[in-house]
């Protein structure tokens, strides 16, 4: 006999019939949130798997890292971090001698820039080193031009996949940054944007709602940008699932420093 043409698949009947299947359970808010956040147009996902777990410390250290790549790929820095460190930290008076001190004084308003530029983002990721430390953080964001709600473009770090953990076996940290950047790299995933001008920077990153940071500021009603170009770096460890993730204890928090670029 011919089945109603309303009648669902034989095989979905007893799929959902069957004794050992649960109905799915309902996503919460936070969840839906998190598992909605699909590629746009123009977005691009990254993936970087790693041969093993990581450490807290480790991630931070990506982070850090991530967010100095990114201003200076996006002229927001005239230099790569390490050179500006190196080319602009003040020297001592008594290593300066006379026509340094000249070529120095031409150059003086540049040079208080990035040296503002500098203590601004060491302030920063000292800052994030403290907040890892205090509580897991599955993802960060790093947001260009406009505001928090609505940036020009905007690098989210997805770690929520990635095997927590430091110790024997674990993948040491530059060796995972040369897998991150490597990915990078060979997704050209800069080489088509436009010249950007110089904006600000802002960082946010998801933390347990209990864990005590004073430094960041909580923004229990924030939602990931649906707008601005997005590029997603998604991490993972070899054989291993991530953390089981309670997103209803976990909120965006929002450092209260913004970034400034600067050009020579």
């Amino acid at each position: 006999m011919a089945e109603p043409a309303d009648a669902p698949p034989r095989e979905e009947e007893e799929r959902l019939s069957s004794p050992r299947m649960k109905p799915p359970r309902a996503p919460s808010a936070k969840e839906s949130e998190r598992t909605v956040d699909h590629p746009g147009p123009g977005d691009s996902v990254v993936p970087v798997v790693f041969p093993g777990p990581v450490g807290r410390g480790g991630c931070c250290r990506f982070v850090c890292e991530l967010l100095k790549h990114i201003m200076y790929q996006r002229q927001q820095l005239p230099l790569p971090y390490e050179q500006l460190a190196l080319f602009y930290r003040k020297p001592s008076p008594q290593a300066e001698d006379v026509a340094r001190r000249k070529a120095r004084a031409a150059t003086e308003p540049s040079s208080r820039k990035c040296q503002q530029a500098l203590a601004e983002l060491e302030g920063l990721t000292s800052r994030l080193e403290r907040f890892f430390s205090r509580t897991p953080v599955p993802r960060v964001l790093i947001l260009l031009g406009g505001s928090a709600l609505n940036p020009k473009e905007f690098y989210e770090l997805d770690l929520a996949r990635l095997s927590w953990g430091a110790g024997e076996g674990s993948p040491s940290i530059p060796a995972c940054l040369r897998r991150l950047f490597r990915a990078l790299f060979l997704a050209d995933a800069f080489s088509e944007l436009q010249a950007a001008p110089a904006m600000g920077t802002l960082v946010m990153a998801q933390g347990h709602r209990e864990c005590g940071e004073d430094w960041l500021r909580p923004k229990l009603n924030y939602r990931v940008p649906t707008r601005g170009r997005k590029l997603t770096l998604t991490l993972s460890s070899e054989g291993g699932d991530g953390p089981d993730w309670a997103w209803d204890d976990y909120v965006w928090f929002q450092a209260p420093l913004t970034l400034r670029g600067f050009r020579e």
